[in-house]
């Protein structure tokens, strides 16, 4: 196996952008899938898992939502939240902005343009979550320690099965919206599942973040060990 990573640059309504695909071109056809990284913007982490799911069998893209050179270093970069704001400030822009990821992804060689998916971290959970109530054509969408406000405009029709790995004590999704987005999900018929973790909160995958004193921001190994393992199970059980 050998995994390669080459950027993509894409066009489109605040772009261009410059994603990274990450697959092993000799391994035939493969599921897509999307990695929506966290507030961040793409960096070398998105890039490792990427290559995690690339062995496990997908052609990975991860995703540009910012646009081409809007990056943030770390927590403390005041354009981390600028950039944030930007993105989500517009629901509608932004669900066009991951339709168009998606096709992105469909254009890579090898990709099994029936079977693609995604997944996403922080912001990235909310993109999952936008790019499924925005009938985006994905069969398996997955958020981690996600935010769950829906967007101000009625749903498509979401096609996706969607798994939600939450924290329990995640001070930005607390249990009313936690609530909220289940009801949501419920009254969209939507296959959906919500596992919460004890003693965890946001950020629980991001292992450069120590955890603080209350537990409800940092990373949590044991939460990060599991719903890996939660993700790889409901990969294996839709795409087979």
């Amino acid at each position: 196996m050998s995994i390669e990573r080459h950027v993509v640059i894409h066009e489109g309504a605040g772009g261009p952008f410059e994603s990274m695909a990450v697959y092993d071109p000799a391994a035939g056809t493969q599921p897509g899938l999307l990695l929506f990284p966290n507030f961040l913007g793409t960096k070398e982490w998105d890039f490792a898992k990427a290559e995690e799911l690339a062995a496990m069998g997908f052609k990975v893209l991860v995703v540009d939502f910012y646009g081409q050179g809007k990056r943030a270093t770390d927590v403390s970069d005041p354009r981390a939240v600028e950039y944030m704001h930007e993105l989500v400030g517009d629901r509608a822009a932004m669900r066009d902005r991951l339709l168009a990821a998606l096709a992105e992804l469909r254009k890579l060689p090898g990709v099994d343009t029936a079977n693609c998916g995604a997944i996403g971290f922080c912001l990235g959970g909310k993109c999952v979550l936008d790019l499924a109530r925005g009938g985006g054509d994905i069969k398996a969408g997955v958020s981690f320690h996600g935010v769950y406000d829906a967007p101000p405009f009625p749903n498509a029709e979401i096609k996706a099965k969607l798994l939600i790995c939450h924290g329990w004590n995640d001070t930005l999704a607390p249990p009313e919206a936690t609530v909220a987005l289940a009801n949501e999900l419920t009254a969209s018929g939507v296959d959906w599942q919500l596992i919460a973790y004890g003693h965890t909160g946001h950020a629980f995958t991001a292992d450069n973040v120590p955890m603080n004193a209350d537990k409800s921001f940092g990373f949590q190994p044991d939460t990060n060990r599991r719903s890996w393992a939660a993700m790889q199970s409901f990969f294996a059980e839709t795409f087979g």
